[in-house]
């Protein structure tokens, strides 16, 4: 990161090194935390902190994980001791990352542990996500009142798959109030919707900025993830379109009245046999762009992610990085991507020539495979 002269890096903790038990915590993993952060900043490259980041404890997750209400004071606990521990070298914060997607993931589509479909459950965790939110942003700026503290939210465009389908424009006006909208309020304002019970607190201001996870657009046919046909894909069949960045990025600043950080974005892209990556450079490209010609308060963006990585439910198959990882013997190479946002950040800007350089004449494929899910 230092050697591309990357200003910004989002990285996370691990909860389950840090409180291996229930009530106690290693002063030998936040001293490697310390250790990790601070060479970082030595390196001038500032850290935003990400608390939860779908992982849990062995112990929590053999209590109920986030079903149990439990969860939420064990959760600012351990918030607590991980700020007191860093805060003289991190001031912003993510306390949980796409509680909508940990959820549904958990509770809905089977792709993630439990791996059991319980709507019961699925209410219970994003209720008590929400809680445990609203208390650990208190305990944060209790702790550090200058602190930035967000979540990082996953929003996506939902449209109907044929507008003059009266059930696709319902659904499409639910899936968008369901999966993303009212959890924007939950968790920003402490504005429950009747779905989650009564709110914990005050109706008021519980970000400082707001975190946006952006990867694509849904064409709505009912409760379903679906795609339009003959669209841009990345290579895990997610369509790429770069306006839903900004217009969901306008809905989350509208609904809660503060700037916008880009948390995640980026593509699946594996290349091909001659090539690292075959269109990553023109996607990062065509959503800097959306961000240029758009007057929402953008005012960071944070690639997904910098090494390719462990999907949660795709294990390593799609490669999201910008630096590749050689799984057989952990070797990594710079991919053109990471060259190409290097040179944004020293030119200070997307200049004609830099995409010319990098992203000129790249091709998106538009065979989808079958990703509908549904829950039933």
């Amino acid at each position: 990161m230092a050697d591309l002269g990357y200003p910004i890096a989002r990285i996370g903790l691990e909860w389950s090194r840090i409180e291996p038990a229930p009530g106690e915590y290693s002063t030998q993993a936040l001293d490697r935390y310390r250790e990790e952060i601070g060479d970082l900043r030595d390196k001038g490259i500032r850290p935003l902190v990400t608390l939860h980041h779908f992982s849990n404890p062995l112990w929590l997750q053999q209590m109920g994980e986030w079903t149990n209400p439990a969860t939420v004071n064990a959760f600012v606990k351990y918030v607590r001791v991980a700020v007191s521990a860093l805060r003289d070298l991190v001031s912003e914060w993510v306390t949980i990352n796409e509680p909508n997607v940990y959820a549904t993931q958990a509770h809905l589509f089977r792709e993630g542990p439990p791996g059991a479909v319980s709507p019961r459950n699925l209410r219970l965790v994003l209720r008590h996500m929400a809680v445990g939110h609203l208390f650990a942003y208190r305990a944060i700026h209790d702790l550090q009142p200058e602190a930035t503290v967000t979540i990082a939210h996953h929003l996506r465009e939902f449209a109907p798959k044929h507008p003059g389908n009266v059930v696709h424009r319902a659904f499409t006006r639910f899936d968008r109030w369901a999966f993303q909208d009212a959890l924007a309020g939950a968790f920003g304002q402490g504005r429950f919707p009747a779905l989650l019970g009564s709110s914990p607190v005050p109706v008021g201001r519980y970000v400082d900025v707001i975190g946006l996870n952006y990867y694509s657009r849904t064409a709505v046919t009912g409760p379903s993830d679906g795609t339009f046909d003959d669209v841009p894909l990345s290579d895990l069949g997610w369509e790429i379109y770069p306006e839903g960045l900004v217009n969901t990025a306008r809905t989350l600043h509208e609904q809660l009245g503060v700037p916008v950080w880009i948390t995640e974005n980026g593509t699946a892209d594996n290349g091909d046999g001659d090539h690292l990556e075959s269109f990553r450079p023109r996607f990062i490209a065509e959503h800097l762009a959306a961000i240029l010609r758009s007057d929402v308060p953008i005012e960071r963006y944070y690639h997904w992610c910098f090494v390719d990585n462990w999907e949660w439910s795709e294990g390593e198959v799609p490669r999201f990085g910008l630096v590749h990882n050689d799984y057989e013997t952990q070797i990594r190479t710079v991919k053109p991507s990471a060259r190409m946002l290097s040179e944004i950040v020293a030119e200070d800007g997307l200049t004609p020539a830099i995409v010319a350089t990098y992203a000129a004449g790249q091709q998106y494929r538009h065979t989808a495979p079958a990703r509908d899910h549904t829950a039933t």
